[in-house]
């Protein structure tokens, strides 16, 4: 699968710290290989947008689109309990 970045997701990385930030491109290595690799626990967001959600720490989520071969990636932000 391909991964392609929206000016969003490159915006808000930013902010994060570089231990998020490497481990947010640590989990878009096995997304690519795997979209059920346990540690990203992904899942469908918003069902209707076709929104999904995984897991880049254990309190920072990233959200992305499914297009034909590409996982288009929207957002990164932290997670709420």
């Amino acid at each position: 699968m391909n991964v392609e970045h929206s000016r969003r997701i490159r915006r808000s990385l930013r902010k994060f710290p570089k231990e998020v930030q490497d481990a947010f491109y640590k989990q878009v290595g096995f997304l690519r290989k795997d979209i059920r690799h346990p540690s990203l626990r992904a899942k469908k967001y918003d069902e209707v947008r076709g929104i999904w959600q995984a897991r880049a720490t254990d309190n920072v989520r990233f959200y992305f689109l499914i297009s034909d071969s590409t996982y288009l990636l929207l957002d990164i932000e932290r997670h709420r309990d």
